[in-house]
């Protein structure tokens, strides 16, 4: 009877805390005329003088941060931008990225959030994949953007925030009026309308952009209230890369919206961490599993509980690192949520549960639209029955989540600027002849309490030093060197790192240089997208359809034990692989390599 009573009484906790979620968010409506331009422009208004940001030793008022956007929105304005025209953001973290992204908002503008590792091929892919206006980049991305912008068209502009290379952003800017461009300009937009892209990698190889609306990104940004309850007065330390959900959106449109200060850093420095947090007196932080695994595995910090940090919010926290990282800091709470860049999936974790991403009570999947179904990972495909349709996963069985996909509301799946990508990522008849399903590509479980947890990416994409590796991008990259045959990528996992670090299977012909091979991924690949591991095959192993096997590779990674192939490592700062011994597999299962 005691244990019924509290069941009861948990169910009636979490369903008052989803009530609450879904009051905070009832007024995002697709038809809504408020825009995120909208509500940013009311924090500013109610807060002009307090600090927007902290960064680098500088400080930014909210009135001086609405100034910046919006001398950004009438220069988009001078050179002729019409509302919906898409701009490419290629910036490190700094106060005037959010202002360029705001400030376009204001017109109508669409900014393009760019990852500022990107080069060559991958980087115009996805300027030209969105058909960009114009180009704003600082520093070597300004310059690696002037190398791919005739590739592009002959009169895509470049420009500079330092006045360095192509035109001079900071001069144009200088002249522009800091006045709030007049509303009329955005008055037909409404909150289904585009206002970022952000990519996502997939299958495909290359990166695709994903729509972001302005109800989406007002979600979001609501999300660092209902996770972590930002609100006026906070002081948030962001860390993380500002052209991803987390950080961009969550951990910065979040704290905007809600009159709080961002205390930024340009890169992620585990050793300058405790510093800044202490230093400039932050409250709260935004997280990826990856910061966390850093922090619990860098040495002691004479700094490292001489702060106030109450709550971290973010994803991907693994339960191995929960306890201990907040133990060791002392930091008071962990909120984790779980959402892809695109999809209609979320999950939050209320409760504080160590390790689960969230909670789905079988009482509340028809409500909220979100199923976990049996998955067939060798096929890569949901499991279907008898009569055709998918088959939802027993407790503790991983199967793939997936959201049904709506036309208005929380439900509703933008897709990418791709339409045959959107097409590849909703599943049809899943229930029902006709209904239709966002597919996450993710591996879930839930256990008997409704817990559900992470369990793996599905198929062509890993994660690695916190971005996101599509495995066809990295074999289409090794395939062009001299002496490859085949080449099939994947990601395996290294003990005490987060995520999979890459590793290559493939066949070579005679004339294959391997002293060369390191240069050649490097030049071609964004340092994380580098493979680790390298796995000579006499012959590529395929299934009866023709695709490589990646099940069996994965699950023997660089386990010298178990293969008799050579393989290959390419140790920290080393200038090529070596073949891989004993002594190697032994300092990696130590954690004595910084990878």
């Amino acid at each position: 009877m005691l244990h019924t009573l509290r069941k009861v009484g948990r169910e009636l906790s979490y369903a008052k805390g989803v009530v609450g979620i879904l009051n905070k968010l009832k007024d995002l409506q697709p038809d809504s005329p408020i825009t995120i331009a909208d509500e940013i422009e009311s924090a500013v208004d109610a807060t002009e003088d307090r600090l927007a940001f902290v960064f680098e030793g500088a400080t930014t008022t909210y009135r001086e941060f609405d100034e910046r956007a919006n001398s950004i929105a009438h220069w988009a304005l001078a050179q002729g931008f019409q509302p919906g025209d898409a701009v490419a953001l290629i910036l490190e973290n700094s106060p005037d990225y959010p202002a360029i992204w705001y400030g376009l908002s204001k017109v109508g503008v669409v900014a393009a959030l760019i990852n500022t590792n990107l080069e060559g091929e991958g980087l115009a892919h996805c300027i030209a994949i969105v058909d960009s206006k114009a180009i704003i980049a600082s520093g070597v991305q300004a310059s690696r953007a002037m190398a791919v912008a005739p590739s592009i068209s002959n009169d895509l502009k470049v420009w500079d925030m330092d006045g360095e290379a192509g035109e001079d952003l900071a001069g144009a800017l200088a002249v522009q009026p800091t006045t709030r461009p007049d509303k009329s300009i955005r008055a037909h937009i409404t909150n289904a309308d585009n206002v970022l892209f952000i990519y996502t990698s997939g299958t495909t190889g290359l990166p695709k952009a994903a729509k972001i609306s302005h109800m989406r990104l007002r979600g979001t940004a609501r999300f660092a209230n209902i996770l972590a309850e930002v609100e006026a007065g906070d002081r948030v330390y962001n860390t993380l890369p500002l052209y991803h959900m987390t950080g961009g959106c969550m951990g910065t449109a979040g704290p905007l919206t809600h009159g709080a200060t961002i205390i930024l850093r340009r890169k992620l420095s585990v050793t300058g961490f405790w510093d800044d947090v202490a230093d400039y007196d932050a409250n709260k932080f935004v997280y990826i599993g990856e910061l966390c695994r850093y922090l619990l595995n860098a040495p002691d910090h004479a700094k490292q509980r001489a702060h106030r940090l109450e709550v971290g919010f973010g994803n991907g926290l693994r339960g191995e690192v929960w306890g201990p990282l907040v133990e060791r800091f002392g930091i008071g709470e962990m909120r984790e949520f779980y959402g892809s860049t695109e999809g209609n999936v979320q999950f939050m974790n209320l409760d504080g549960t160590v390790g689960a991403i969230g909670r789905l009570p079988g009482w509340m999947e028809n409500r909220i639209g979100v199923k976990i179904v049996k998955f067939d990972v060798v096929e890569e495909e949901p499991i279907r029955g008898a009569d055709g349709f998918c088959q939802k996963a027993e407790a503790d069985e991983p199967g793939e989540a997936i959201g049904r996909i709506g036309t208005s509301g929380r439900d509703a799946f933008q897709g990418y600027h791709d339409k045959r990508a959107t097409e590849k990522k909703i599943l049809t008849d899943v229930f029902e002849k006709g209904d239709k399903w966002f597919r996450t590509g993710d591996l879930v479980r839930r256990d008997a309490d409704g817990y559900v947890y992470f369990v793996d990416r599905i198929g062509d994409t890993f994660r690695w030093k916190g971005e996101n590796v599509a495995t066809n991008e990295v074999s289409d990259v090794v395939s062009k060197y001299p002496g490859v045959e085949l080449a099939n990528a994947y990601g395996v996992e290294v003990p005490g790192a987060d995520g999979r670090a890459g590793m290559i299977a493939m066949t070579v012909m005679s004339d294959f240089d391997m002293s060369k091979f390191a240069e050649h991924c490097r030049e071609s690949l964004p340092s994380y997208a580098v493979p680790l591991f390298v796995r000579i095959q006499s012959e590529a192993e395929t299934t009866g359809t023709f695709k490589f096997r990646k099940v069996e590779l994965v699950k023997e990674g660089f386990d010298l034990g178990q293969i008799d192939d050579p393989i290959w490592f390419l140790e920290p700062s080393a200038p090529e692989y070596v073949r891989m011994e004993a002594a190697h597999q032994s300092r990696l299962a130590a954690g004595e390599y910084r990878l």
